[in-house]
């Protein structure tokens, strides 16, 4: 657990210094890729592989 909250203390201060820019860099990142076709696609197909797993119905 000590370390998990180190991890998250690093984490939390390295952010802070790396600022909003970069932070708004990684989203326009995350953004990009997550709309791209290609993975809307992937997106689908393991939607509906969980849905068969789990026996449930597609919306």
């Amino acid at each position: 657990m000590k370390m998990f909250l180190l991890g998250a203390a690093a984490g939390y201060v390295l952010g802070a210094k790396a600022g909003r820019g970069r932070y708004e860099q990684i989203v326009r990142t995350y953004r990009k890729i997550a709309d791209h076709p290609m993975v809307q696609g992937a997106a689908g197909v393991a939607r509906a592989k969980v849905g068969e797993t789990f026996g449930r119905s597609q919306r």
